[in-house]
């Protein structure tokens, strides 16, 4: 595909509700199209007020905000519906990244097409993909799983499951679980299954470990389990 030229930002359309990628860190990576829709939508749907107010400051807009998380977005998906059809216009953000990819948003997006309420991406920064496009390991297919369940056992139940996968396997993970994360993958895929680890990605102390999966994880230790990650595991036949 080739990049067509930039068109006039238009206002948005009243009852639409617009899915709005926003930075993984680095403030530079907010695009024209969502400073745009973040300045001129109704009403702002966030994750944190908090952590919104300060991205909203940097695109300039003073557009008022509401919450919506995982504990409440049954319910909060009703109500922005509600102010959709009321013919208002809604930008959807999450805290980082883009909604609806580990992250609240799908609630509110499938309530919108169940309604026939138009929804519109605008897309934009991913952990993921950023990950992915900087790490080496095969990007011609993937097989993206979130965070894993907590339990040292499902997590193991999940790599057997997948350890003979043709393609790559993408997770995020805490800094709180990452290391016994490691751990599972060394015991379950061996210590030579290549593995790369993404931490912080576009922040200050963005930080990639790349390497056989034992060397890897004997590398996490102090600041190295600080932050959130992107754990990528190559096919078992992949040489780095």
């Amino acid at each position: 595909m080739t990049a067509a030229s930039a068109p006039t930002l238009q206002p948005p359309a009243p009852g639409t509700l617009y899915v709005v990628a926003t930075p993984i860190g680095h403030l530079g990576d907010l695009s024209p199209r969502a400073a745009h829709f973040l300045c001129t939508c109704d009403l702002v749907a966030c994750e944190d007020t908090r952590v919104t107010r300060t991205l909203l400051a940097h695109a300039g807009s003073t557009r008022p905000v509401i919450s919506y998380h995982d504990h409440r977005e049954e319910a909060q998906s009703t109500q922005l519906v509600e102010k959709l059809r009321a013919g208002q216009s809604i930008a959807l953000v999450s805290d980082a990244g883009t909604p609806n990819i580990s992250d609240p948003g799908f609630r509110v997006v499938r309530a919108c097409r169940r309604a026939g309420l138009p929804v519109v991406p605008v897309p934009g920064p991913s952990a993921l993909l950023a990950a992915l496009c900087a790490s080496g390991l095969p990007t011609n297919g993937f097989l993206f799983a979130g965070f894993l369940p907590p339990k040292s056992s499902a997590r193991k139940n999940f790599l057997t499951k997948y350890q003979d996968f043709e393609y790559t396997l993408a997770l995020y993970e805490s800094c709180h679980r990452i290391d016994k994360l490691a751990d599972d993958i060394v015991e379950v895929l061996g210590p030579a299954r290549p593995v790369a680890l993404a931490r912080e990605v576009t922040k200050k102390f963005e930080t990639f470990l790349i390497g056989p999966a034992a060397e890897v994880r004997a590398k996490l230790s102090g600041d190295n389990l600080r932050g959130e990650f992107t754990v990528l595991i190559a096919p078992k036949d992949f040489e780095l």
